[in-house]
């Protein structure tokens, strides 16, 4: 599907994520679908948790045993393509990578949005974290009813400030 659309399908994404009962801590989620030259996660992990392999076009495999949920990964892939995702009760928790303005602030209320663009639902600004190694690249973490696991990628302003 992904060849034809751009949007990945379910088994594609649902492909990308462990088991929902290994979420209980942050995990890296890996959606980089294609072999291209590139390796800035691995090479940013401090915990080697993200393999490329020998052929710098692999697609990228993470160690779920080594990841922490640190999010360098996160902020560090030129692709966008990383998120963290955790699950608590029936909320999922996604830090995600942001580069629009305006940028969030914490306890405000954006629309949730799906990969083909559409709105989900609601998502809760939980933090917003900006720092000089993150290039331009926010990592906003988010909070979305645990239904949405599967559909959920990123936020939109409800509004203009």
């Amino acid at each position: 599907m992904l060849n034809q659309t751009g949007i990945a399908s379910l088994d594609e994404i649902k492909s990308c994520f462990p088991k929902e009962h290994l979420l209980l801590k942050p995990k890296a989620i890996i959606e980089c679908y294609q072999e291209i030259p590139c390796n800035p996660c691995s090479t940013s992990c401090p915990h080697n948790a993200i393999i490329i392999g020998p052929d710098i076009n692999e697609r990228p495999t993470l160690d779920l045993d080594k990841c922490i949920g640190c999010g360098i990964c996160v902020y560090s892939c030129p692709g966008l393509a990383i998120t963290l995702v955790s699950i608590k009760d029936d909320k999922a928790e996604f830090k995600i990578p942001y580069e629009f303005l305006p940028v969030p602030k914490k306890d405000e209320i954006w629309n949730a949005i799906s990969r083909d663009g559409a709105i989900v639902s609601k998502a809760k600004i939980k933090s917003v974290l900006s720092g000089p190694k993150q290039d331009k690249t926010v990592l906003v973490t988010v909070e979305v009813d645990k239904q949405y696991l599967y559909d959920f990628i990123t936020i939109r302003c409800p509004y203009e400030r």
